[in-house]
């Protein structure tokens, strides 16, 4: 019984050893964990764009840095949309007529503007 238990130890131990020094086959290939679509430069963003894009995960989770150039991205284009906004809905309201509700918006975009170069400075 003592021998039985001996060999089994040592088939053990040096299964683990084969293993261990690359006799039991190879791992596959590991996968790319950054960003595969990356954000256009040359155009605004769409929807589709920010659906399409997929985060990649780290060790504690997501690449925070990576996640906070896409948000500092999304919110800058945001302020700008909200201007442009703001801007046509303006010179759409006749003159006189929404001069309250134009400078509600202006104020609302300067507040989103601010909010924007807010975080900015943070990171």
């Amino acid at each position: 019984m003592f021998w039985l238990v001996v060999v089994a130890m040592a088939v053990v131990i040096g299964g683990t050893a084969l293993v261990a020094l690359g006799g039991g086959g190879t791992l596959p290939e590991a996968e790319h964990d950054r960003i595969a679509a990356r954000l256009p430069q040359d155009r605004p963003l769409s929807r589709t764009d920010v659906d399409e894009i997929r985060l990649p995960m780290a060790v504690r989770g997501y690449r925070m840095d990576e996640v906070d150039d896409v948000l500092d991205r999304l919110g800058a284009e945001l302020a700008l949309r909200d201007t442009r906004i703001a801007e046509l809905e303006a010179a759409a309201v006749p003159a006189g007529a929404g001069s309250a509700a134009a400078a509600e918006a202006a104020s609302t975009v300067t507040t989103a503007v601010e909010l924007t170069k807010g975080r900015d400075g943070d990171a």
